[in-house]
């Protein structure tokens, strides 16, 4: 094992901490804040890293390529934990699911090409199936209301295909509870007119109300009443199904931060520059506007200095884009001092533009429950994946 302090005098990279700590002390906090009819569904898609760390406490994982399906795998995650998602479903990796005996998990309907799927390979295989039909968010995702209407009527003669609800997701970043009040209010009315006229009643209700966080300085919100009023407006539906509550960046963005070295300062033009390892390819916050917000970034070692020189921050790619933040007030700073970004605990190691200029990947630690950072990804050279192999 090493310590944070290790790493930084001996990581000559750019590297990532995903703290097992904060992770699961957030997931007992949404919790404790939810109604006893919610459940936690993490979306692997944020971090794919964590969710090992998590497998005890989270009720599902929704999974979106048989990539991640491999991972979970790896790191445990039972079948039957598991939400099988994704707009496009490769066939064969759906085959071989439903082919196997011990596969235990629910799939979710995208398309009615993918509803007719299913129901050939149950009767192939003889297996009896879990699904959960998505109502469409006006986008290419999901399927329309009168699709499910079709689904829901004819279940009866599709007892291979089991429908255990309805699945939605239409956005993150929901600072607004009046808009999921409204999207709550729709989906209640629709599983009320389901049972109403079909005698369907919905065992689960999987719904991604986009929670959002603060990346940004300026940004904050109050969780807390935030919570409450979600709560509330749970708790005046009509529809008492179980609602799983799919959640990626809400859960893991607190528990990650990253850490890229200064390589080089200079003034152009009357900017201060600090130049770092890293850069958008490893950053990557919802909202981040060409660096006109602000993140939570300090460097390590030195106090705060909000009188400080004003530096924009840009990373090593060869692009006017990237540009981290602008106009940073840092302490006094020299190459090989090291810049901390916080909440980078969800989406930065999966969304970055990681092959750009072949770059390497960078390393991965897990901070566990004694403070020890257990190495689980070294630096990575994309030059193997960027170079062409001639012998094939």
């Amino acid at each position: 094992m090493a310590t944070l302090e290790k790493v930084l005098a001996t990581c000559s990279g750019a590297f990532y901490t995903f703290d097992t700590r904060v992770l699961r002390a957030r997931v007992d906090y949404l919790r404790s804040r939810l109604p006893d009819n919610c459940s936690l569904c993490y979306a692997v898609k944020a971090n794919p890293f964590v969710a090992g760390e998590i497998a005890d406490v989270a009720d599902a994982f929704e999974i979106c390529s048989p990539g991640e399906a491999a991972v979970c795998r790896a790191v445990g995650i039972p079948s039957e934990k598991t939400v099988i998602s994704g707009v496009y479903k490769t066939p064969s990796f759906i085959e071989e699911l439903i082919a196997d005996p011990g596969f235990r998990g629910i799939l979710t309907i995208e398309s009615m090409t993918q509803y007719r799927l299913f129901k050939d390979l149950s009767e192939k295989y003889g297996r009896r199936i879990r699904v959960l039909p998505r109502l469409t968010n006006d986008s290419q995702f999901g399927i329309n209301e009168e699709e499910i209407d079709k689904i829901v009527a004819e279940r009866e003669r599709t007892p291979l295909v089991s429908l255990a609800g309805l699945q939605f997701f239409s956005g993150t970043q929901k600072t607004s509870v009046k808009k999921i009040a409204r999207e709550i209010a729709a989906l209640d009315g629709l599983l009320v007119r389901l049972k109403d006229e079909y005698g369907f009643s919905s065992e689960r209700l999987e719904y991604g109300p986009g929670f959002p966080v603060s990346y940004f300085e300026g940004e904050e919100f109050d969780e807390e009443e935030y919570l409450r009023e979600f709560s509330r407006i749970v708790g005046e539906m009509t529809c008492r199904t179980k609602i799983t509550l799919e959640l990626g960046r809400s859960i893991a963005a607190s528990c990650g931060k990253y850490y890229t070295h200064v390589v080089d300062i200079k003034r152009n033009k009357g900017t201060d520059y600090a130049l770092v390892d890293g850069g958008m390819h490893h950053l990557v916050y919802f909202g981040q506007s060409m660096a006109m917000k602000r993140p939570r970034v300090r460097v390590v070692g030195k106090p705060d200095a909000p009188d400080g020189v004003k530096r924009t921050v840009c990373g090593s790619l060869c692009s006017m884009n990237d540009i981290i933040v602008k106009q940073l007030p840092l302490p006094p700073i020299g190459i090989g001092d090291v810049l901390c970004f916080e909440n980078a605990g969800a989406y930065c190691m999966t969304e970055g533009i990681a092959l750009f200029l072949t770059r390497d990947i960078p390393a991965v630690y897990l901070i566990r429950a004694d403070g020890d950072l257990l190495p689980v990804r070294r630096p990575f050279e994309t030059v193997r994946l960027n170079t062409p192999q001639y012998d094939l």
